[in-house]
């Protein structure tokens, strides 16, 4: 168990050191501050600029990636694997660390994103395919509505449906998906108020039923 809470633990201040707010602090801004106050990578191009989104979102995915990918198979000098915890156990809790971080990071006031682009790394590093799905989900959703907030939401649906009608035998990660799903409701919640007043952003480049001009 020592194992399993370092390797969370590391996982949770690597998932902390979110995007936005690293390169910022080098900038000498808070995105906090700014657009909708969000520090994910839609208000980082919103109102950075697309360099600074890109490398936003760059980071936020890898932080998922090297959290499932490489961390899980770490040996620890002195600690070594703990035979009493699966690998399947180990990478799962480290995913759900490294969204943590991001959302709630230490480093930060407890303050970060939504955790998208992190749950993407991690989703994909688990299994590459499921990206399919949450992309093109995410895509579609985007396209035909504008709200990102919504995409965002329903492509961690897809990826839980693809889950239950690809393997719907392996119940840890059905549900872990579905834990990841509902957590993005909740980050999401702020959206789902303004969805409900009318008052939330569009993507306008990317909507397809947008009022015409006159």
């Amino acid at each position: 168990m020592l194992e399993l809470g370092l390797k969370a633990l590391a996982a949770y201040l690597l998932g902390a050191m979110v995007g936005s707010l690293v390169i910022g602090l080098l900038r000498g801004i808070d995105i906090r501050a700014m657009g909708s106050g969000n520090a994910g990578a839609t208000n980082a191009l919103r109102t950075q600029g697309k360099a600074f989104g890109a490398a936003v979102l760059g980071i936020d995915i890898a932080k998922g990636v090297i959290a499932v990918a490489w961390l899980p198979a770490l040996v620890i000098p002195g600690i070594g694997a703990d035979p009493g915890v699966s690998r399947s156990w180990m990478t799962l809790a480290c995913g759900l660390a490294v969204v943590l971080g991001h959302v709630f990071p230490v480093w930060f006031g407890f303050r970060g994103g939504k955790g998208a682009a992190t749950i993407a790394g991690v989703v994909g590093a688990i299994d590459v395919r499921l990206l399919v799905p949450m992309l093109l989900g995410w895509f579609v959703v985007v396209a035909l509505s504008g709200y990102v907030g919504l995409a965002t939401m329903l492509a961690g649906l897809a990826v839980t449906a693809t889950v239950a009608f690809l393997d719907p035998g392996d119940w840890r990660l059905l549900g872990f998906c579905t834990l990841l799903t509902a957590f993005l409701v909740y980050t999401h919640r702020g959206n789902i108020a303004r969805m409900r007043a009318g008052n939330e952003n569009r993507v306008r480049r990317l909507w397809l039923f947008r009022p015409r001009a006159a």
